[in-house]
């Protein structure tokens, strides 16, 4: 009896292992020599009205298909996207970026654009389906900080895509201010302070620290920031409030929030039309 349950022990110890090696998993990966690839994101913010029609459900790169409709490229969206920066890769030099949207069944050919990328990092953000992308160049590395207790700041880029009218981007630049809680208790608020430069169509900002007063104590920290936009003059000087358009249909002074969390760094993207539907407004993409 003892040396049946040994054999049956052995055979067993045997059926295990030989099932663990069946079932091996594998990443495969490679490594990339960053000073002689291209990496680039793909950001959709041609002022367009949202909705599965409008979609992009498949990405083809020099030829080859990229992405299809089980990762779309949404309006006022981008790709690859996730709280971790992710890049598709190409060999440097002229590419060919085609985008086809609508439903899966029915695609249309939307874009077809050639143009120079070179090796680095980069956003490639579609604003007309006429002209080629602008290459907005990625921060590398990425600000961080290392605290003892708790950190306070954030990082916010901020981008200007907005549209006039239908191929004519908006010729102001825009000042980007921000303001935060300062004490918690009274709700009193800083003043409004530049995130950046003025920046014109096209234009980001560098990525701004911005300061986070968390209100639990205990907790990651998170803060409500207001923002409000500024049009610069030829000359610099400030010419009020930048008017858009609400989903009233009525011109109103650009105001809006959004809750910031410490040691993330964020990209802020205007786009749309200032006067007219689609309307613009701000897209927070958490890139860190």
């Amino acid at each position: 009896m003892k040396t049946l349950n040994n054999i049956l022990l052995i055979l067993l110890s045997l059926f295990i292992f030989s099932a663990c090696e069946k079932n091996v998993v594998e990443y495969p990966a490679e490594k990339i020599d960053e000073n002689n690839v291209a990496q680039f994101q793909i950001y959709y913010m041609v002022p367009i009205v949202t909705g599965a029609a409008n979609n992009i459900n498949m990405v083809e790169l020099n030829g080859k298909l990229l992405t299809n409709q089980t990762t779309p490229l949404n309006t006022y969206n981008f790709i690859p996207s996730g709280a971790v920066s992710k890049f598709f890769t190409v060999t440097p030099g002229n590419v060919n970026l085609k985008l086809y949207r609508g439903p899966v069944t029915g695609l249309t050919l939307a874009y077809d654009q050639n143009f120079d990328l070179p090796a680095g990092r980069y956003s490639l953000v579609v604003h007309d389906f006429n002209q080629p992308p602008i290459l907005m160049p990625h921060t590398i590395p990425l600000p961080s900080i290392t605290t003892e207790l708790t950190g306070t700041t954030a990082w916010i880029k901020f981008s200007n895509w907005l549209y006039e009218t239908t191929g004519t981007p908006t010729t102001f630049k825009l000042q980007y201010q921000f303001q935060y809680v300062v004490d918690n208790q009274t709700g009193e608020k800083s003043q409004w302070a530049n995130l950046g430069n003025p920046v014109a169509f096209g234009e980001s900002t560098e990525l701004v620290p911005v300061t986070i007063n968390k209100t639990v104590e205990i907790s990651a920290g998170t803060a409500r920031i207001d923002y409000r936009i500024r049009m610069i003059g030829p000359d610099g000087s400030d010419q009020g409030s930048l008017i858009v358009r609400n989903s009233a249909g009525s011109m109103v002074e650009y105001s809006d929030w959004w809750n910031a969390q410490i040691g993330r760094v964020y990209h802020h993207n205007l786009a749309g039309f200032r006067t007219i539907t689609p309307i613009a407004s701000v897209r927070q993409f958490t890139i860190q």
